[in-house]
């Protein structure tokens, strides 16, 4: 198996079983299962219940979308799978939007989680926009963006128990906010920096 074969596979089954992961409180519950938003389900649920229910879906199907065989061969699912990605993103970027607004994990976790929230929504839309217009390259320069946003999901589950172990939990927390999800994005910009547009897509 090359890297590069190894490297897809990895993404398959960390956005997978991240999302499958993620949905475990549907079995036994947020108390038992989730419970560091167990404040907010008890204040916010109809922003908890559409994040913790919505994200892991948009990350679910994420992978699919980068799949060049389906674009090819199955242009109209690509199509419908594309715009119920996006229309998750809508409601769990909003959702998670005001439980930032909200935590009471401090001014530094939630505006990090804010503003993530906040690029989640504007470059998927941008994305989707390109899209409607045929600007197929550009669209796929911005999907690429909101993958990596999306990814933050696997980064935050990856990052978090060390930061905890590291600094403790509040501070960790913080740390996450941002670490989940700015890496991401520079690296999806690096990525497009240094290939051509057309052996990226």
């Amino acid at each position: 198996m090359t890297w590069t074969k190894l490297g897809r596979s990895l993404f398959w089954i960390l956005c997978l079983g991240v999302a499958l992961a993620s949905l475990r409180f549907l079995v036994w519950g947020i108390a038992d299962s989730m419970d560091i938003m167990l404040e907010h389900a008890q204040l916010r649920p109809l922003a908890t219940y559409l994040h913790i229910l919505l994200a892991p879906f948009a990350l679910a199907l994420m992978p699919f979308q980068f799949r060049s065989k389906l674009r090819l061969r199955r242009p109209a699912l690509h199509r419908w799978l594309g715009r119920i990605y996006a229309g998750a993103i809508l409601l769990a970027g909003l959702s998670g939007l005001w439980l930032a607004a909200t935590t009471t994990a401090g001014p530094v976790a939630g505006l990090g989680f804010g503003l993530l929230a906040l690029l989640w929504l504007g470059v998927t839309g941008r994305a989707v926009q390109l899209a409607r217009h045929g600007e197929i390259e550009a669209h796929r320069r911005w999907m690429i963006r909101s993958a990596a946003l999306t990814f933050a999901a696997v980064s935050l589950r990856l990052q978090l128990p060390v930061l905890i172990a590291g600094f403790g939990f509040d501070t960790g927390y913080s740390i996450v906010a941002w670490s989940c999800w700015l890496p991401n994005l520079l690296v999806a910009e690096l990525v497009w920096l240094r290939r051509p547009l057309a052996r990226v897509a």
